[in-house]
């Protein structure tokens, strides 16, 4: 692949992982991670291995009804056949509990890529706060 072909299929990674975690669709938001996958700043302490986290993310999300991630400032760099991926989130979500409110988060993710013979996937994955998690009323909106 070419440096364009790498950056932009990296930059895929990070869409494919906002999208299926809106649907749900787990297995799909799995295939973005290296089995070994280290995940750090979602929880008190590092999340170790794609087993661990899968069982970690379904939970949390399954405390929301809908959620939105928007995904920007994409910044990528690739070195051979690892990489790193710095990219903005915002992500919205429903609460079920609390019809009148959403949380809101913005955050950006640091991300740790890698090569592997079925595409870019990462290796880890550190959420970093920007602005810690807020609770916003619809009618604000």
């Amino acid at each position: 692949m070419s440096l364009i072909e790498d950056r932009l299929a990296i930059g895929d990674v990070i869409i494919r992982y906002a999208d299926a975690i809106d649907q749900c669709d787990y297995d799909r938001y799995c295939t973005c991670f290296t089995d070994d996958v280290e995940v750090a700043g979602f929880s008190a302490g590092s999340i170790k291995g794609l087993a661990e986290y899968r069982e970690w993310v379904s939970a949390a999300r399954n405390k929301y009804g809908r959620t939105q991630h928007m995904i920007g400032n994409i910044q990528v760099a690739v070195n051979g056949d690892t990489g790193t991926l710095r990219s903005y989130v915002q992500a919205t979500h429903e609460l079920p509990s609390d019809p009148d409110h959403l949380f809101v988060l913005w955050a950006a993710y640091n991300d740790e890529m890698i090569r592997t013979k079925d595409g870019w996937k990462i290796k880890r994955h550190e959420l970093e706060r920007l602005i810690n998690v807020k609770k916003v009323p619809i009618t604000s909106l």
